[in-house]
């Protein structure tokens, strides 16, 4: 029997770029903006609030569990949007580079189009609906990021995207399909969730191609300095999305307090680890991480 090559991300960008063009929209015209949002309807399903299972939600009245899942996906919002600027400018840098070839630079060029649209979605959402966007966290870079060579420096920025992707697309996924939800805020979801479909299948088969061609030849401890700052992200990109100022915006006391207790508590590490395992089996199976992180 003839074995079938793998494809490579050459290949699969090609793909990829053609389903872009036949699924292309205009984000300005997408989306019916109501002037409020659904009366009585959930904007993050109680199950994924940062809040839920722990003593704290229990203490919290009906009013100002829904006020908390309104603030609770703004600030995802917000952080995928944080995120997606991040790899729209290293997506820009990477336009035309000798490291990329004309398929790869092709769908760079839809990947880039189609994280501008998220990052004006979610904007537009959060501006209409709580007046603002939560501010940018500072999260980690490796010890080395200004001294890094060119095959390290890439590895870096798409294990950055991966993650950032992932969890957000977990989100993307239960909310889309949650009919407990807005309903603007469910097809503001789906349509990441479609849009990211694609970015995530590129993604995994480019980044694992990357720390093939490039991992190989750089010393043991380095290797082990990049591990251990890739588990450091993914526990700081979790951690975000326990923010003091969504509590604050929700009318909870102690923001900060209630933040340690709830990152500290059993529900939430369980809830983290689902969350998580999707991204962190990839980066297992390919070397990325030998071993899981610890939240």
């Amino acid at each position: 029997m003839e074995t079938v090559a793998p494809e490579t991300a050459s290949q699969l960008a090609v793909r990829l770029s053609r389903a872009s063009c036949r699924k292309f929209y205009d984000v300005y015209n997408a989306f019916d903006w109501p002037g409020r949002l659904q009366e009585g309807a959930w904007c993050m399903p109680p199950e994924l609030i940062s809040l839920y299972g722990t003593p704290m939600w229990d203490t919290l009245d009906e009013a100002t569990r829904h006020k908390l899942s309104l603030h609770e996906v703004a600030n995802m919002f917000s952080l995928v949007l944080k995120g997606e600027r991040i790899l729209v400018q290293g997506l820009a840098h990477r336009l035309y580079s000798t490291s990329n070839n004309r398929e790869i630079t092709e769908y760079l060029h839809h990947f880039l189009d189609e994280e501008n649209k998220h990052m004006v979605m979610f904007g537009e959402f959060c501006h209409r609906y709580i007046g603002k966007v939560y501010p940018e966290k500072k999260l980690p870079l490796p010890k080395d990021a200004k001294e890094m060579d060119r095959g390290k420096e890439e590895v870096v920025f798409f294990s950055m995207a991966m993650v950032v992707e992932e969890l957000g697309d977990f989100y993307n996924v239960l909310i889309g399909r949650d009919e407990r939800v807005d309903p603007l805020v469910r097809e503001i979801n789906k349509v990441h969730h479609i849009d990211e479909a694609r970015h995530l299948a590129f993604g995994r088969l480019y980044l694992a191609e990357l720390f093939e061609r490039y991992s190989p030849g750089w010393p043991p401890e380095k290797l082990a300095a990049f591990r251990e700052w890739l588990a450091a992200f993914l526990k700081a990109c979790w951690a975000d999305y326990y923010n003091p100022s969504v509590y604050r915006d929700a009318g909870i006391a102690d923001a900060y307090e209630v933040r340690q207790r709830a990152l500290a508590h059993p529900a939430t590490h369980a809830h983290r680890t689902r969350g998580a395992e999707k991204i962190v089996g990839y980066f297992l199976r390919t070397g990325l991480l030998r071993e899981p992180p610890t939240w």
